[in-house]
């Protein structure tokens, strides 16, 4: 009997490749070599793996197999939706918090998100890296600014540079006496995770800086037996790990996914940190939620999982002002007032527990 001779998957980049391993529809090709012409398409092997092509509706493919509706940009889109650019005092750097700063040093990812808010920064002619000339323009900034004691490192995807280069750089960065926080921004153990091996890791840790990655997943199927080996060998090296994760509509906009997606982070011993609101990115509307389906779906969440399990649900305020808690209100003020003294007494407020019930605090004697 004859042996038959499969050839591996590799990142998948052209829409033609997508069609040919069931991935897309060819009656949408055209469409989607007009997309794949404006914005970067990659699948690795490890997430097309996790896609099933019966299901029109999977919630891997949503986030990552482009589809005709990103042609369509709505009027409140904008290529820099969160206004990076209002706070980039030089090439690489965005400094819109007082003592942290995002340094951008790659514009390359292993895959590209369909909903990205950098979207219109990485892909076909856009530069790869910041040049050495940026860079140090960039660490000059850094130096210059004793208020700054976080570095975030992002991009495109940090832990796509090689171990060598990312533990150079992160010596260069913790050489700085006034930064003593690194924050690494990835999908890189979820998307690539064969990519986090001792050298990684080692790159990882610095002297005179702690370092943190934040790891970006949407579902917990993304939560694979190998991305949880990769986040493994980051934290049992001491490395802390906190989650991002963004509000997709068909992905996790359910508070079963939401909560399935949550307690998987922290069975990782990652911690969750931020859920976002969708940004105005062009050609992503399919893609958002509503703000007030957010917060219905964070009111449904605070009442089924631990704390350890609650993120902060957050929204980027468009034109560069920062992210702001976006989550439901359980508390709202009930004027108390002394008839006797006709004056102002102690303020009563209602808060809601998580079953929907309303109680007053202080509770009345």
């Amino acid at each position: 009997m004859s042996s038959i001779n499969f050839k591996p998957i590799t990142t998948l980049r052209e829409p033609t490749e997508l069609v040919a391993h069931g991935l897309a529809s060819v009656e949408d090709l055209p469409d989607l070599e007009k997309v794949a012409a404006r914005y970067a398409v990659a699948v690795t092997p490890d997430v097309a793996a996790l896609i099933d092509p019966d299901d029109p509706q999977d919630p891997i493919a949503r986030q990552y197999i482009p589809q005709p509706e990103e042609l369509v940009a709505q009027p409140n889109e904008k290529p820099d939706p969160i206004g990076d650019d209002a706070h980039s005092p030089v090439s690489g750097v965005v400094h819109r918090y007082p003592d942290r700063v995002l340094f951008k040093l790659v514009h390359v990812c292993a895959v590209y998100c369909r909903f990205c808010f950098r979207r219109e920064t990485v892909g076909p002619g856009k530069a790869t890296a910041l040049s050495q000339g940026a860079y140090d323009n960039a660490l000059a900034y850094i130096r210059a600014h004793p208020e700054i004691w976080e570095v975030i490192l992002t991009g495109g995807d940090p832990l796509m540079l090689s171990p060598r280069r990312l533990g150079e750089i992160m010596a260069d960065i913790a050489g700085i006496d006034h930064v003593r926080i690194i924050r690494i921004h990835t999908r890189v153990p979820v998307a690539e995770p064969s990519r986090i091996g001792t050298e990684m890791v080692a790159a990882l840790k610095v002297r005179g800086a702690t370092t943190w990655v934040a790891l970006h997943a949407n579902h917990v199927r993304e939560l694979t037996r190998k991305a949880r080996a990769a986040c493994a060998a980051i934290v049992d090296a001491g490395i802390p790990m906190v989650s991002q994760s963004v509000l997709l509509r068909g992905v996790n906009d359910d508070v079963a996914a939401l909560e399935a997606l949550m307690r998987g982070f922290v069975e990782c011993r990652i911690k969750p940190y931020y859920l976002h609101h969708g940004d105005l990115a062009p050609g992503t509307s399919h893609l958002r939620t509503t703000l007030e389906q957010g917060q219905e779906i964070m009111r449904r969440l605070r009442g089924r999982v631990s704390g350890l399990c609650q993120p902060d649900y957050v929204v980027d305020i468009p034109g560069g002002h920062g992210k702001a808690p976006a989550g439901p209100s359980y508390l709202s003020p009930e004027n108390s007032f002394s008839p006797e003294r006709e004056q102002p007494g102690e303020t009563r407020y209602r808060i809601v527990d998580y079953c929907g019930d309303v109680h007053l605090y202080p509770p009345e004697s």
